[in-house]
């Protein structure tokens, strides 16, 4: 029992315990909201975006090429187009979580 006094004597003694500091838990529910948040909105962008990218090229298409106008209806632009904004969407929400967590996730050395 000695040697372990003496061990946490030294320690408080020459502050290496502050080291050891542990998050609360509210700390790390508010850094995944915080990380959920910029997915969210990097998402929505990139859907936005893809979705007008999209969307240009296949009504053009549908308007010019004689297959497009014989074999693409409203529904199967529509599909076209949705398919593109939401794989987008997902794809960035989805790398923009990961990389927010990995930045939260490193050891910051206090």
């Amino acid at each position: 029992m000695g040697i372990i006094n003496e061990i946490m004597d030294q320690r408080i003694n020459t502050k290496k315990l502050s080291s050891f500091i542990i998050p609360s838990p509210l700390e790390a529910k508010k850094s995944r909201d915080q990380c959920t948040q910029e997915g969210v909105i990097a998402g929505t962008k990139a859907a936005a975006v893809t979705g007008v990218v999209t969307a240009i090229p296949t009504l053009l298409a549908c308007r010019v090429n004689p297959w497009a106008k014989a074999n693409l209806n409203y529904t199967a632009q529509a599909l076209i187009i949705s398919a593109a904004s939401i794989a987008a969407y997902f794809i960035t929400a989805d790398k923009t979580i990961l990389e927010c967590a990995r930045r939260n996730a490193e050891y910051k050395k206090p």
